[in-house]
């Protein structure tokens, strides 16, 4: 999905022309992937653009940073703003929102500690990251032959930039097997979750996910989505999932910031079928949460006040 370039981008403090946002090629992060980042998506609504749980995302950026020894050199009140003045000075209704903190130039080698830490912050309009189509009528996934990081050697808690070439591989293999998302398992073999999505699957009418302790990213798509479902009476359980439990589930589906809410209709040649009652009621009303028509999630977005339009008739003429 090829970046729809905008007017400006926030970097270290200040808003510079999107082609003026450069770092030097000898930046620490560039070649170790010292750096951690969020996903955030911004709305249309009637009462105007809508950033979805931004405060929750930037908690988690802060938390993902101290993980890896990173200090953000602004605090996550100035990055709210800086977030929001960007979605204005650049025009937008609905767009994706991408923090990067990482280790910039100053030093080489695996303890930088004085590499300074540059934090940036882009936003571009961003379609349905598997598809309008996906999210209609699901799509088909393949457990990956790559198993998800394990805590014994990274931190899955954490949203860090060098930790996705584990994603990128379970991607590129499924994309390459005909399939347009890959399930990764953990360490242990139990489901964990998708490239870049949570999972829930349903099972005997009961919907259950992997818990933390199967290395997943803590969600803030999959949080609300089991606040969802268990506002509207579903059960939830948070638990092992064997592999086996993904052919035999009744529903499938997968959560997350890009991907929003898909439905999996076939996994590994094992069709599952159209999305199933469960998915479509929690898919329906979480599009009304991120998109404020439902009252009760109002909490959950946060408005971007818009500029106030210049009174034509007050201007001074000379």
């Amino acid at each position: 999905m090829p970046i729809t370039e905008v007017e400006k981008i926030w970097m270290n403090g200040e808003l510079v022309d999107w082609p003026d946002a450069k770092i030097h090629v000898l930046s620490h992060g560039l070649h170790y992937g010292s750096g951690v980042f969020e996903g955030i998506r911004c709305y249309e609504t009637e009462r105007g653009p809508a950033i979805f749980r931004l405060d929750e995302h930037l908690r988690r950026l802060d938390r993902s940073a101290g993980l890896y020894h990173l200090t953000l050199p602004h605090s996550l009140e100035e990055i709210r703003g800086a977030t929001h003045e960007l979605i204005r000075r650049n025009g937008l209704r609905s767009c994706y929102i991408r923090p990067l903190a990482f280790r910039g130039y100053g030093e080489m080698g695996l303890y930088a500690d004085s590499a300074p830490v540059e934090l940036i912050v882009a936003v571009w309009p961003w379609g349905a990251y598997l598809g309008e189509e996906g999210k209609r009528n699901g799509i088909r996934a393949t457990v990956s032959p790559w198993r998800r990081i394990s805590p014994d050697s990274l931190i899955p808690a954490s949203k860090a930039s060098g930790q996705y070439l584990n994603s990128i591989l379970a991607k590129n293999a499924s994309v390459e097997a005909g399939y347009d998302e890959a399930i990764l398992l953990d360490h242990r073999g139990m489901v964990c979750e998708g490239s870049g999505e949570n999972i829930f699957l349903v099972r005997d009418g009961v919907l259950v996910t992997p818990p933390h302790t199967a290395s997943i990213l803590d969600g803030v798509t999959r949080k609300s989505v089991i606040q969802i479902a268990r506002d509207l009476g579903f059960t939830v359980l948070e638990r092992d999932i064997a592999r086996a439990e993904l052919y035999l589930a009744e529903e499938v589906f997968l959560t997350g910031t890009a991907a929003e809410l898909v439905p999996v209709r076939e996994i590994d040649h094992a069709v599952l079928g159209p999305p199933g009652e469960i998915t479509r009621v929690i898919q329906a009303k979480f599009e009304d949460a991120i998109n404020g028509r439902a009252e009760e999630y109002l909490e959950w977005l946060d408005f971007v006040e818009q500029a106030a339009p210049v009174d034509e008739g007050s201007k001074v003429t000379s």
